[in-house]
């Protein structure tokens, strides 16, 4: 079914952990089939998969190190990464949705040369950063009424595979095709010290909250990434793939999770 895109897409970035939770991937595309049944915006998926690259590359006995935070991926090691990612992954979410009825459309970011890709630091090896390149080909299957299923995974000009940072991949495809971000994951957002979700944030207030110890740890850095992402997109949100009912208002624009704002 042909779409117009006269309203924004929406950009859905998956946390990793979704991905080992069968009912959770199923009641995420109830909700967006409920979703598209009622309304026909644009929707696509950017995921990485990180919890499936560790995964195979403990059973194949390969010990994964880390530099800040981020994995380096030798380039010997990157067919395995790319595997997991650009395949397994990424078919897992493609069938989910095509169980769900929705037509999905498996991609990379290198497909259609919708990115550029380029190495981020030697030292990381096959870790690539991207840039936003040509939007037609994930246009196209938007106004064609299909739902692009990306995954983290480019190709360089150099012709070598990369792994990129998934949000950081969401953030640059939100730029290709205009589209507004939400990032899911296993959290209904950022907590206040009474633990009730902060229904806006913006950095002035998450530096204090860090500061405070209050925003610690793993959320720490995911308010981090949603604050560099608002000051490219102007906002995005955060909010969790556990409860299908909030899925469902969150799509049609009620005030689910914590919207963060530059």
């Amino acid at each position: 079914m042909t779409q117009s895109l006269s309203q924004k897409p929406l950009l859905i970035k998956l946390g990793g952990a979704v991905l080992e939770n069968d009912q959770a991937l199923t009641n995420l595309f109830s909700a967006l089939t409920a979703y598209l049944h009622k309304q026909q915006r644009p929707l696509l998926l950017v995921h990485g998969g990180g919890v499936i690259v560790e995964d195979l590359l403990k059973k194949m006995n390969i010990v994964s190190k880390k530099k800040e935070g981020l994995r380096i991926t030798p380039f010997e090691q990157i067919p395995y990464v790319a595997g997991a990612l650009a395949g397994t992954s990424n078919k897992l979410l493609m069938a989910k949705a095509l169980q769900a009825g929705l037509s999905a459309v498996g991609l990379s970011l290198a497909d259609g040369f919708s990115c550029k890709v380029t190495q981020l630091d030697p030292e990381l090896g096959a870790v690539g950063v991207c840039s936003a390149n040509n939007p037609s080909l994930i246009n196209g299957l938007l106004e064609a009424g299909h739902l692009p299923v990306i995954s983290s995974i480019g190709i360089g000009e150099d012709g070598r595979l990369y792994n990129v940072n998934a949000d950081q991949a969401a953030i640059t495809i939100c730029e290709l095709v205009g589209a507004e971000l939400v990032f899911l994951s296993d959290v209904d957002g950022v907590w206040d010290a009474q633990k009730q979700v902060i229904a806006e944030l913006n950095e002035q207030l998450a530096d204090t909250l860090i500061r405070d110890n209050v925003i610690r740890d793993g959320m720490a850095i995911k308010v981090k990434a949603a604050l560099q992402a608002a000051n490219r997109l102007g906002y995005v949100i955060l909010a969790s793939w556990k409860n299908p009912e909030n899925l469902v208002s969150l799509l049609a624009g009620e005030a689910v999770g914590t919207k963060v704002v530059k």
